[in-house]
This record gives C-alpha cells, sequence and structure tokens, in this order.
C-alpha cells in the first residue's frame, strides 16, 4: 500500500525539518515548502493526503489558502500556527480546516492528529464512495452533491466527514461527543463552533429550510440525526 503523502507549507525552515524528520520516521511520504505559490504548482502532479498549512506566510494569505485547499481538495486541512487565540482556531475551523494545531508543538502531537484525520471512522460499515438519499447524490471521490436534475454543488473535506458520518449512521441520534471521538480533534468551544458551521453549510448546500430542515435535524442538549433513506453504491 502506497505511504500517505503529507506537504508541510511553512517558511521556516527549522519547522520544516522538525517536521518532515518526524512524519518520514512515522512511515509518511513527504514534500516541503516555504512559499505558496510552489505548493500550489505542486498540487497539480501530486495528490496529497494531509496538507500542513501555516498561516503566516509571505507570499499569501494563510487563511485564504486554507478555504482553497478545503474546497478544492480532497486532502485533510491541518493549520499549524503561532496564532493561539480561540478566535484564529475557530476562523480557521470553519473555513474549512479539519484541525489546528498551535506553535511551539510535540512533532509526535502532530503525527497523532494526523492519524486520527487518516484513520477510518469507527462508524464506516459501507465501502461506497456514492450515497443516494432523497432525491441527492454524494459523491466522496468528487466532493460533490448532485441533485435530481443533474446539478452539482461542491463540498469540502471538513463538510464531507460530517456527511459521511451521518449518512453511516441514519435515523440514529449522533451526540457531540461521539461526533468528537470519531471526527478528531479537541473537544471544547473551537471544536462545537466548527461543527455547527460545517452541519450550517451542510442544511444550505442540500436546500434546507434553516427553521425546519427536513434532514438534518437538531436535537436540543442530546445531537444531532438525519431522516433520511440511504442508499449506498
Amino acid at each position: 500500500m502506497t505511504q500517505p503523502l503529507v506537504t508541510i507549507l511553512d517558511d521556516e525552515p527549522a519547522i520544516r525539518t522538525i517536521l518532515s524528520d518526524a512524519l518520514e520516521e512515522a512511515g509518511f511520504r513527504t514534500l516541503s515548502f516555504s512559499r505558496a505559490a510552489a505548493f500550489e504548482a505542486a498540487l497539480k502532479t501530486h495528490k496529497p493526503d494531509v496538507c500542513l498549512v501555516d498561516l503566516g506566510l509571505p507570499d499569501t494569505d494563510g487563511l485564504t489558502l486554507v478555504h482553497k485547499l478545503a474546497l478544492e481538495q480532497g486532502a485533510a486541512v491541518i493549520i499549524i500556527s503561532g496564532r493561539a487565540q480561540v478566535q484564529d482556531r475557530v476562523t480557521g475551523l470553519e473555513l474549512g480546516a479539519d484541525d489546528y494545531i498551535i506553535k511551539p508543538f510535540d512533532p509526535a502531537e502532530v503525527v497523532a492528529r494526523i492519524r486520527v484525520r487518516l484513520r477510518t471512522p469507527k462508524a464506516v460499515a459501507h465501502p461506497g464512495q456514492t450515497a443516494r438519499f432523497n432525491g441527492w447524490t454524494a459523491s466522496f471521490d468528487s466532493y460533490t452533491l448532485t441533485d435530481d436534475a443533474g446539478v452539482q454543488t461542491t463540498f469540502s473535506h471538513a463538510e464531507g466527514e460530517v456527511l459521511r458520518l451521518f449518512l453511516e449512521a441514519p435515523k440514529r441520534l449522533i451526540s457531540r461527543a461521539q461526533m468528537q471521538e470519531m471526527l478528531g480533534g479537541a473537544a471544547g468551544e473551537s471544536f462545537d463552533r466548527a461543527m455547527d458551521v460545517r452541519i450550517s453549510r451542510l442544511r444550505t448546500k442540500l436546500r434546507e429550510d434553516p427553521k425546519n430542515p427536513r434532514l438534518i435535524k437538531t436535537i436540543y442538549g442530546a445531537g444531532y440525526i438525519f431522516l433520511g433513506d440511504v442508499n449506498w453504491a
């Protein structure tokens, strides 16, 4: 089996070296970049499994790049940044990042967080990449939602993780604690806020009535439940 590829985008040579050494020792392949331009050019010929992105880049806004990656790439996106404020973490997660690691960090923690992102969720029971439900088709290989008229809408890797979690367990209550355990990341305000945003975006893409959603229901004080009938292919 091919070793997972992790790309590292950070303008500090020492950080790139520390991360690449730790990841390669743990069995990952790595590609390192000091500039966003070179990183984006490499994405035309390489398909990473995880992108590690520093926010303090010299040639582009890191948050803008994170949002673009979340929408256009199938890779998980993990921010590694010296910005430690809660609002920075929340913003990064809202824009589509899967996780947020604060500098200085323990390389072993980074490796562990990446493994969490790549692991198969415990609830997965269907190996398929396509699910059909209530006039929609979700394709997890292309990260698209297609309605019965053939109109396509893309979703991010982070949104896809949440959608797949619902589609794997239709008509079953999923608590916040279960979501945190299955999707990884540290529990707390930033995780809860990120989940709220991702679910809100999924509802918008599924054209749900925000006041009375038909598919993704909030059970206040308990969690969420997906009410659609799902068929996997």
